[in-house]
């Protein structure tokens, strides 16, 4: 095995599932296999035993494509495992899969060990689970290790790369890794702006956002940027929030971390770009691309050979932001890929000296490029604000358009309504995958339900006045009177009573929008 094929050990292709009352079996298929992994529904036991072990009478047994991992809830273990793949690609010769289905597999038989508030209470995190399964953008590979880059394996020992694949991989991307918690060890996590900060939902259109007081933002900051340049090399900061309005403290805060961390190897480009766009002069990015060529081409891209000789080295990467790092970001990103695939062209001998991308726009090369990046900016904008993202008439069509803004318009509100009203489950979905949050066998015994909040009456009885009051508003206008001034005083009372139970409503956002309610201490913290 060469020293940068990334493939180690990994882990088998196809499986059976066995089911009995008492036990899952799942059986590896790939030739040579000598171990069957048995789970114990009893005593959650996990071990092996040699292929050619005899199933009890009256199993069932599929083929399965994976398996993803243990999760605990209220009424006990769960097996997730995945059900249908796709294959989108390959990456040095070894297939790459996207998960299409997965299913949970409860180890109980029966839920009547847990009470009739945990029954309800562990239907809702069954729920929460397949939410966050259902999302269909996880991908894996059984034999190539896809957390690490191509460079930084080939940088790596012999004895790294003979070592299981999920004992080596890269834990940020180990998006399972909750699931494997017997296994492996937790993922991290990490945000987009690198300082402590919080932006929750309150009713707003756009909350403010709100940097900790408490926090050291340069410590942080420092931890961050150390990870992100033995990772990666030198860092080139591109920071597209707004210089005024609510954005406006975060960009003068991340500016002033940069400055006095002192870093030699981090330069850093503010780019507002909505002012810089406004208008739809989108073509003003360009301003920003000049601006970082020199970057670019110091970094240079990583190059090896077929026979693994290293001809060109990656000496650093563009880390680019946002507020959440979705449209904006996406926008600019492909911009930057585009150029270096631009170098690459010509390194390669593919262009002719002076030719270009832009020679071949109506190619179907530049259609799908364009379409990769749309799709990408789409996919992680699902995953994080539950629509499409917004600005990709540019990223598909390589200009603005009014319907591309129509189209971000609709976006934008339902975006509003699920950041209000239907994130807190989506956020809890996550964590409760992720392990953010864990669910403690006695919950809801001797300890509290997180899922069963208390809110006072005003939860309830404000909507219900103002719906009133506004409705009566209208009837009061629509219905014809014999005493003028006694049907605008009507009006002015009901108009009154809809205005002031709005505005209270508004005063107490927060305690009306769906908020999580799991990670509760992990976000008091945050």
């Amino acid at each position: 095995m060469d020293d940068t094929s990334g493939h180690g050990r990994g882990v088998h292709e196809t499986y059976i599932l066995h089911t009995s009352d008492a036990k899952f079996y799942i059986e590896a298929c790939d030739a040579g296999t000598k171990e069957v992994m048995v789970i114990d529904r009893m005593t959650n036991e996990v071990y092996l035993e040699e292929n050619g072990t005899t199933f009890p009478p009256g199993i069932t047994s599929r083929p399965i494509c994976g398996l993803m991992g243990i999760i605990r809830l209220l009424a006990g273990n769960y097996l997730v495992v995945i059900t249908k793949k796709t294959k989108v690609g390959e990456v040095n010769g070894q297939s790459l899969w996207k998960v299409e289905a997965t299913e949970c597999l409860g180890y109980h038989r029966t839920d009547l060990h847990i009470n009739e508030e945990q029954r309800l209470d562990n239907q809702l995190y069954e729920t929460m689970l397949k939410f966050a399964l259902d999302w269909n953008h996880f991908y894996f590979c059984n034999n190539y290790d896809i957390t690490h880059s191509m460079q930084r394996l080939y940088n790596t020992s012999p004895e790294f790369l003979q070592m299981p694949l999920l004992e080596r991989a890269d834990q940020r991307f180990v998006w399972n890794g909750h699931l494997l918690r017997d296994l492996s060890v937790q993922p991290e996590t990490r945000g987009s702006i690198p300082l402590f900060w919080s932006q929750r939902p309150n009713l707003q259109y756009k909350p403010q956002p709100q940097l900790s007081k408490t926090q050291s933002h340069l410590d942080g900051f420092q931890k961050h940027f150390d990870s992100q340049i033995v990772n990666y090399g030198n860092q080139v900061v591109i920071n597209l929030i707004d210089h005024k309005g609510a954005e406006q403290k975060m960009e003068s805060t991340f500016a002033k971390v940069i400055t006095d961390s002192k870093n030699n190897l981090i330069r850093y480009y503010p780019f507002d770009f909505h002012h810089e766009c406004r208008k739809m002069r989108w073509d003003r990015l360009s301003i920003l691309m000049e601006r970082v060529s020199g970057d670019q081409e110091e970094f240079g891209y990583f190059m090896m050979e077929d026979d693994n000789t290293l001809t060109r080295h990656q000496t650093g990467m563009f880390r680019t932001n946002c507020m959440d790092c979705l449209d904006r970001t996406n926008v600019v990103q492909s911009m930057l890929a585009r150029r270096s695939l631009q170098s690459q062209f010509k390194d390669f001998h593919i262009f002719a000296p002076g030719e270009s991308i832009e020679d071949h726009k109506k190619s179907d090369f530049e259609r799908m490029f364009k379409n990769t990046w749309a799709d990408n900016a789409d996919f992680c904008s699902k995953q994080y604000a539950g629509t499409g993202a917004l600005k990709t008439d540019f990223t598909r069509t390589g200009k603005r358009t009014v319907i591309g803004a129509l189209q971000d318009g609709f976006n934008s509100a339902i975006r509003y309504y699920k950041n209000n009203f239907s994130d807190g489950f989506r956020q809890d979905s996550i964590d409760l995958l992720l392990g953010n949050y864990v669910v403690e066998e006695n919950e809801g015994i001797t300890a509290p339900s997180p899922l069963r909040p208390t809110r006072d009456m005003k939860f309830t009885l404000l909507p219900v006045i103002c719906i009133v009051a506004f409705s009566m508003c209208i009837i009061s206008i629509l219905l014809p009177s014999s005493d003028l001034s006694l049907q605008l005083v009507y009006i002015l009372f009901w108009l009154t009573a809809t205005i002031v139970s709005f505005a209270v409503i508004i005063i107490y956002g927060t305690e009306f929008v769906n908020r999580p309610r799991l990670a509760v201490n992990k976000l008091k913290s945050d």
